[in-house]
């Protein structure tokens, strides 16, 4: 009885979570601009959004936002880590209870006072701050999630590597680093999708000439949300599917090594 309603429970929670993203998908193959009633098969939406150069513009600026921002937020929060790891317990509590304080803050503070430190430097809504924008709020996230991982890497292999004659780089690129490899990759997926998932920050630094996917999708919602909206969300949704799929057989793969090496 008790495994009955634990699997109803989470067939139900299962149910509330993907049922509108099952729907959203179902109804981007609609032939008619409806969201509620199916009228047959179409890919009329795909190849609507396909010539749509306001959203596909959109969306080549969120991808190179969000992986430049992605990338240099990786390599300074991961630099950022390994430099608080030599500090005293005292001092890295002190700096970490900092380093929260973004996680934490809500996103429109964010947004309003990087928009009021742009206004007050001078520098115009744009490219430039939004990118900005994304690796601050990016970093934190980085650090945090490194910080465990160089929990469990052996405080003296970077010394014996030097001992055994390795220069200071070559010994932690050699010794350290893949002991990190883990950490930085989930570290930069997160901030991969922070980034292209963020509006309110966006909304607040791009100024009047840029656009990212999350404020077009905004502002054409003002009007009619039309169907190739569903399509994009439909093909992006495939991307992170596909993506998935290619880490777990990864992991999987890597599994299977280390179980025919023993």
């Amino acid at each position: 009885m008790k495994k009955a309603l634990s699997r109803a429970y989470m067939a139900l929670i299962f149910l509330f979570l993907y049922a509108p993203i099952l729907l959203l998908v179902f109804f981007s193959f609609n032939s008619s601009n409806s969201n509620v009633v199916f009228d047959g098969f179409s890919l009329r939406w795909y190849r609507e959004l396909f010539h749509d150069s306001e959203i596909i513009g959109a969306l080549f600026n969120t991808l190179v936002i969000a992986l430049l921002a992605s990338v240099i937020s990786t390599i300074i929060g991961t630099a950022a880590a390994i430099g608080l790891q030599n500090y005293k317990k005292w001092r890295q509590k002190a700096i970490m209870n900092v380093t929260y304080i973004p996680v934490l803050n809500p996103d429109i503070i964010t947004g309003i006072s990087l928009l009021l430190l742009f206004v007050a430097v001078k520098i115009p809504g744009g490219f430039l701050t939004v990118l900005l924008s994304h690796i601050t709020f990016d970093i934190p996230y980085v650090i945090l999630a490194v910080k465990p991982r160089l929990r469990h890497v052996d405080p003296h292999l970077y010394e014996a590597a030097q001992d055994l004659g390795a220069p200071p780089l070559s010994a932690f690129f050699k010794a350290v680093f893949p002991q990190l490899v883990p950490g930085i990759m989930s570290a930069f997926l997160m901030a991969l999708t922070l980034s292209i998932d963020d509006f309110v920050v966006t909304f607040f630094v791009r100024g009047n000439s840029f656009s990212t996917l999350s404020t077009v999708i905004y502002s054409i919602t003002k009007r009619k949300i039309p169907l190739s909206i569903n399509a994009l969300c439909a093909l992006m949704m495939l991307c992170v599917l596909a993506l998935l799929i290619a880490v777990n057989l990864f992991d999987k793969g890597k599994t299977k090594n280390k179980e025919a090496e023993r």
